[in-house]
């Protein structure tokens, strides 16, 4: 006994081109529920919801009647036209275009939706689009919309296992494009034979001493290392970038709607809404629609006679329309009209050009909390198609906040010192707010601007801070949903553009070498690695007299990256802050750099200090990368004690991708009565982006496990260390070999949610938090 295996989209579409009217009805019953969860994320009402659905699906069935429209991939194809059936209509009913412009096209790439213009650059949607057709489509089904093999055979008329195999080399493929479009990008010298490499590496197909050659490479280059992961998880890039490169913005909504109704639906029905929709119609359009509901008529009669069903309701008589049609005599195929000349594929029509739309958004970069520095970003893009005029910003604080002004001032006015991305702007201190000017902004473009702010001890919880940006006749509004609150992350610094951060540290204490098991444990090996468990002595690795603790640990940074901002932070045990000991890479010398801002905290077994400096100017001065050195700060010998530093930059350089970067001060006891920490990541613009954050951390203790990170998506697997994501807190540092006895500097990759925040948890240990700095993938 025979089973007839189920005809695939590219079959069915082959029988479409050929005159098999009933072939379409089958594709309407595959796909109407995806196009029906997306076109509920875009409009609004069950009815306009329907028109968009049966107008997309006409316009397909024409398209592919003209030997256009999709060889295999239909869904992402409907998709495509469904979210270019609301622009379009939306376009018609504000007159920015006549229906006569909208007759015909054929989207053979993703609609260029205004709201994420850019995202199809990205190498990896480049890839993505550079794969076959069938390639695309199981990606699509498998790694976008998450459907299992079994939902996705009848699809691709293959078997389960066959849709697991086709996926598993379309996901080779698409690593192999994403490396080419790289190595196609001229990189670095040095790093073409490691590219070459990674396809293999990732595969696990490299002999060790290759794998280990490109671990070296990949640990002291960023542009590499930021290849890599994509490559280890190309699933998240299909689904951060892809996913709303082809479902647009509501991307997150789509997917969920259609996990709950599935992919199943369908029905005769839709001819008598296409009807209805064309009877709603203006007269002007009718003639566009009309060919189309013509096309389809056929196609849904010869479905009902063929599958021996008939519609529960009357259906009405057809309008008029200049197609002639012949109903079916039987059950034969009702063939497609044949056009009179060859088809050819027709563009879409150029958007109408010269008028700038601008978009705002403000907030609080980490937090405004009370008694506390902050830093407030406005950013504005202009998603139109012509520059705007000259920027005029009016931005408005909350009641107890206040603009911390330069020393400058000009004609009368306290003039005001933008924080990180300057972008052109100039700002006067107006009232409680402040005013900024800025030259016009081009068409696509965006521009961000950050102030200091100050935070008095009495501010009131309530309205965030607001921005009205005017230009020549335009005016938007902005207010943040957050205000001041009584805890949280202030930010030090916060810039956007090609950035990111980069943290290293070391401590100032260590076992007794002496004793029984120190060797073993300043080699995170061994049961006694935590400070509480040795009479912590002074660590002193420069050799120099002059010094009675010191070290150092490696900055590295891309060959033509170079510092924007720096920070230096110290922290012991003990409540006596003071200066510090300085070296930078090529120095021979010290220099004392002394705290611009001190913490002192309780822990459980006495007070700890964090102080902070900011040494930007002293790394402009040196080479920045190479072994930065610390030594003598006020600390204290003896057991349960901790000393240590760490160096946080953010750094810009041409093959930085396009990031905001913030960087927050957050001297925060976590452990005992307070076990889990959630400190908010506002300011941020993420939309499910990539993030990466450096964290320090003071008096974590590795042999105690329950120290958890979170950026939104779940516990985070650190970057170096034991990389035990029970134990993020495990007496490792970025830059520095071996047990750094106390501190940890740590760096995590993650996805930030629509709600960011970052979230501590410390079960066992006690732990004082202290920084965090973070790079967040965004459009220029």
């Amino acid at each position: 006994m025979s089973v007839e295996s189920p005809r695939s989209d590219a079959d069915l579409l082959k029988e479409v081109r050929a005159g098999d009217a009933t072939a379409y009805g089958r594709l309407y019953e595959r796909h109407v529920a995806a196009a029906r969860a997306l076109a509920r994320q875009l409009v609004r009402g069950e009815s306009e919801v329907e028109d968009v659905v049966a107008e997309s699906f006409t316009k397909i069935l024409d398209l592919v009647g003209r030997g256009g429209g999709p060889e295999s991939g239909f869904r992402t194809y409907l998709l495509t036209v469904v979210r270019r059936t609301v622009y379009d209509r939306g376009r018609v009913e504000s007159r920015q275009v006549t229906t006569g412009e909208i007759e015909r096209y054929d989207p053979g790439v993703p609609f260029a939706d205004p709201a994420l213009v850019g995202l199809e650059r990205s190498m990896i949607s480049r890839a993505f689009l550079s794969l076959p057709e069938r390639w695309r489509a199981v990606l699509w089904h498998t790694e976008v919309e998450k459907c299992k093999p079994a939902e996705v055979a009848p699809l691709l008329g293959l078997s389960a296992n066959g849709v697991a195999a086709l996926a598993y080399r379309a996901r080779e493929g698409l690593r192999q494009a994403y490396l080419q479009m790289h190595l196609r990008a001229a990189p670095q010298h040095e790093c073409r034979p490691v590219l070459g490499k990674m396809g293999a590496y990732v595969r696990g197909g490299l002999a060790r001493r290759d794998s280990r050659a490109v671990d070296d490479h990949v640990n002291g280059c960023e542009e590499c290392h930021g290849v890599l992961l994509e490559l280890t998880d190309v699933n998240r890039g299909l689904r951060v970038i892809v996913g709303p490169l082809i479902a647009g913005p509501v991307f997150g909504g789509y997917a969920a709607a259609l996990a709950k109704v599935g992919a199943a639906g369908g029905g005769t029905g839709w001819l008598l809404r296409l009807f209805g929709l064309l009877r709603r119609t203006p007269s002007r359009q009718q003639v566009v629609v009309a060919g189309g509901v013509a096309v389809a008529s056929a196609a849904v009669a010869a479905f009902v006679l063929v599958s021996g069903e008939s519609p529960a309701v009357r259906q009405p008589a057809p309008p008029p329309a200049p197609v002639a049609q012949r109903p079916p005599a039987s059950v034969r195929p009702v063939p497609l009209p044949v056009p009179s000349e060859p088809p050819a594929r027709v563009p879409p029509p150029e958007e109408p050009s010269g008028r700038p739309r601008l978009r705002a958004t403000i907030g609080a970069l980490g937090a405004l909390v009370r008694a506390q520095p902050g830093i407030v970003g406005m950013r504005l893009r202009n998603d139109g198609d012509g520059p705007s005029g000259e920027l005029a910003a009016t931005v408005e604080l909350p009641p107890g906040v206040t603009l911390l002004p330069s020393a400058r001032r000009g004609q009368g006015v306290a003039l005001l010192d933008p924080v990180g991305t300057v972008d052109g702007w100039s700002c006067r201190q107006a009232g409680q707010g402040a005013r900024c000017a800025r030259q016009p902004l081009a068409a696509g473009q965006g521009t961000a601007l950050f102030l200091r702010v100050l935070v008095s001890e009495q501010a009131p919880e309530g309205a965030g801070p607001a921005v009205r940006v005017d230009a020549d006749g335009l005016h938007v509004k902005a207010r943040a949903e957050q205000g001041v609150r009584t805890a949280g992350a202030s930010a030090r610094f916060a810039t956007e553009g090609r950035v990111a951060v980069r943290a290293i540290g070391n401590t100032l204490l260590t076992c007794p070498e002496e004793h029984d098991g120190c060797a073993e444990a300043r080699r995170r090996q061994g049961d006694q690695r935590d400070n509480d468990l040795w009479p912590m002595t002074a660590l002193d690795q420069d050799a120099s007299p002059a010094t009675t603790a010191s070290s150092a640990a490696r900055l590295t940074l891309p060959k033509d990256g170079r510092v924007v901002w720096a920070g230096l932070y110290w922290s012991a045990s003990g409540a006596a802050a003071g200066p510090v000991k300085v070296r930078a890479p090529g120095r021979r010398t010290y220099v004392s750099v002394r705290p611009d801002h001190v913490t002192t905290l309780d822990m459980p077994l006495g007070p700890a200090y964090q102080a902070f400096a900011d040494v930007t100017a002293l790394a402009g001065q040196a080479r920045p990368s190479g072994l930065w050195w610390a030594a003598d700060p006020p600390m204290a010998e003896g057991a349960s004690s901790h000393a240590g530093w760490s160096l946080v930059v953010i750094v810009s350089g041409p093959r930085q991708p396009y990031s905001q970067a913030v960087v927050l001060d957050t001297a925060t006891v976590i452990g005992g009565p307070v076990r889990k920490v959630r400190m908010p990541l506002g300011g941020l613009s993420p939309a499910a982006a990539p993030a990466r954050a450096e964290l320090v951390t003071w008096e974590g203790d590795a042999d105690l496990g329950g120290d958890k990170v979170s950026l939104g998506t779940g516990a985070i697997t650190p970057a170096g260390g034991d990389r035990d994501r029970a134990n993020v807190f495990d007496g490792s540092s970025n830059g520095a070999t071996g047990m750094t006895f106390g501190v940890d500097v740590d760096t995590v990759d993650a996805e930030l949610g629509r709600d960011p925040g970052l979230t501590i948890v410390a079960d066992r240990d006690v732990v004082l938090f202290g920084v965090a700095a973070l790079s967040v993938r965004a459009r220029s």
